[in-house]
């Protein structure tokens, strides 16, 4: 059977999500720009040992999440600080701050290593998060595919606006980062992945059909192609964030 088959439910899911969701599963298994096929599907599978990680439910009722004794609960397949890098942003993502970030470099977890795996957790967290409000058990990860990172990493980035160095706004990209969005219509949502281009598109492929294409986003009274339409699906988006405790 092949992945992400939703036909034995007693409702319609559309196609398009399964289908985005089977083409990152692909992307997933293979190579990225600074981690290998079987080093992403063990952030995968970090990201599925966080919500579990009893360490981690203690360290988030904690005053500090800082030198709070302990150990993760863990796959043993990955350095300790990206372990802890999945386990935070799946479990304690409000308290990431930019000290800590350039701590986790100190530590052996460069920029691009984290913005990459960074891109690898919020995936497979809001495809898992899919399955699991169909009442469904999170998909089987794929088999890991042999080959090496390419290090790729753009040369015309700005590091004064968030976390993270980040392609600018606005500007001449060159052919391996163009795409990533419209000229003029870029945000820092869309910016914050921008350090590895490749995290965003397959972030970007999966978020529009879950949500909708960027290109959309400005576009209030048009139609959706969805079974609910904007006002609806924006009143969610915004539950779902103050829930999250979203920082806009």
């Amino acid at each position: 059977m092949q992945a992400f088959d939703y036909s034995a439910l007693p409702f319609a899911v559309r196609e398009d999500l399964a289908q985005a969701y089977r083409e990152y599963w692909r992307k997933l298994a293979a190579a990225g720009s600074w981690w290998s096929g079987e080093q992403r599907v063990a952030i995968a599978q970090e990201v599925r040992n966080a919500l579990r990680c009893s360490y981690c439910a203690e360290r988030k009722q904690a005053l500090s999440p800082y030198h709070f004794p302990g150990e993760h609960e863990h796959s043993h397949n990955l350095p300790a600080i990206a372990v802890d890098a999945v386990h935070r942003i799946v479990t304690d993502q409000g308290r990431i701050t930019r000290d800590w970030v350039q701590h986790i470099q100190t530590q052996g977890l460069s920029e691009p290593h984290y913005v990459e795996l960074a891109a690898v957790v919020v995936t497979v967290f809001s495809i898992d998060e899919f399955n699991r409000g169909l009442g469904l058990p999170p998909e089987a990860l794929p088999t890991p595919l042999p080959g090496e990172p390419d290090h790729y990493l753009p040369g015309n980035t700005d590091s004064t606006t968030g976390f993270v160095a980040m392609l600018p706004a606005q500007g001449k990209l060159n052919a391996r980062e163009s795409g990533l969005w419209s000229p003029g219509r870029s945000a820092n949502v869309l910016r914050a992945l921008s350090l590895v281009p490749d995290g965003v598109r397959d972030w970007q492929s999966v978020a529009n059909a879950q949500y909708l294409p960027a290109e959309k986003l400005v576009r209030f009274t048009a139609a959706t192609g969805r079974s609910i339409n904007r006002p609806q699906m924006e009143l969610i988006a915004g539950r779902v964030s103050s829930y999250n405790e979203c920082f806009y």
